[in-house]
């Protein structure tokens, strides 16, 4: 069964002493307070995009860091569609985080610290040891498991808690999201948009015959 998605993100988001990481109160869930008050964010969120500019079909794929179908998902499915499809200029890809929990706005902004460059990289290796950091216990213990993918990236600890703190990036973040996922009708993770068209999470063949039928229409 899908993750379902709710828009219930909204509280404030704590910024803990010298040596210590943005965490949130553990009664509460993952919110950052967006209010019609707040003032309009400057932070540029950057599109994650993999393939041709100008490939004839663009795919973007919505998914929570912490969402074990996606996660499924990238193992099995996304390796063969980026050495058939992105790879080979057939298809753009365009990866947008969803933020169920504060574990996956964490992982999402240590994986945009690295950079456009290794992001994807890093979200395939978050993806692959989910099961492992997002499951590891407590806050400080999901947390020094990150840090141990952002040092194996080649970030440093004040690079790493620098990105973390970032309370104005991490604003811009969660309104990006709901920005996109409420244009967009998205209700669960994995969900696909193909050339406009929402799809629900494919295995390979299905997702290939789908693209290929598009394909065949350019």
């Amino acid at each position: 069964m899908l993750r379902k998605l709710s828009f219930t993100l909204g509280a404030v988001a704590v910024l803990m002493g010298a040596g210590l990481w943005l965490s949130w109160p553990s009664s509460m869930t993952t919110e950052v307070e967006l209010t019609d008050d707040s003032e309009p964010s400057e932070v540029e969120i950057v599109n994650m995009v993999q393939g041709d500019e100008n490939a004839p079909i663009t795919v973007v794929e919505y998914a929570s860091l912490t969402c074990p179908h996606c996660a499924s998902f990238h193992e099995e499915v996304y390796k063969d569609l980026k050495t058939n499809y992105i790879d080979s200029g057939k298809i753009r890809f365009e990866f947008r985080e969803v933020y169920f929990d504060k574990y996956g706005i964490w992982a999402s902004m240590i994986a945009r610290c690295t950079g456009p460059d290794r992001y994807f990289g890093v979200i395939d290796l978050m993806m692959s040891t989910q099961s492992t950091w997002a499951r590891a216990g407590d806050d400080l213990a999901i947390i020094s498991e990150l840090r141990k993918i952002g040092r194996l990236t080649g970030l440093q600890d004040d690079k790493l808690q620098s990105c973390l703190q970032d309370a104005d990036k991490l604003r811009a973040l969660v309104a990006w999201y709901k920005e996109n996922a409420t244009r967009d009708g998205i209700r669960s993770t994995p969900t696909f948009l193909i050339d406009g068209e929402v799809y629900k999470n494919m295995n390979y063949d299905d997702f290939a015959a789908v693209l290929d039928e598009k394909l065949a229409e350019k």
